[in-house]
C-alpha cells in the first residue's frame, strides 16, 4: 500500500513539474506529457483505492 501512495504522490509532482515545464517554455511537448503523466496517475490511483474498497469488503 505504501508503494502505491508514493507513487501516486510521485506521478503527481512530475505531472506538475511537466505543466510547469510548459508554462515556462511555452512548448505544447511539456503540456502532451503532463496530461499523459496525468492520465497514468489517474490510473494508479483508481487500483490503488479499488484494492483498499476489496480488502475491506472480502
Amino acid at each position: 500500500m505504501l508503494l502505491f501512495r508514493w507513487l501516486v504522490i510521485l506521478l503527481l509532482i512530475v505531472a506538475a513539474v511537466c505543466f510547469a515545464f510548459y508554462v515556462g517554455t511555452g512548448r505544447a511537448y511539456y503540456k502532451r506529457l503532463g496530461f499523459i503523466v496525468l492520465k497514468w496517475t489517474s490510473i494508479a490511483a483508481t487500483l490503488f483505492f479499488a484494492v483498499l474498497i476489496a480488502e475491506r469488503v472480502f
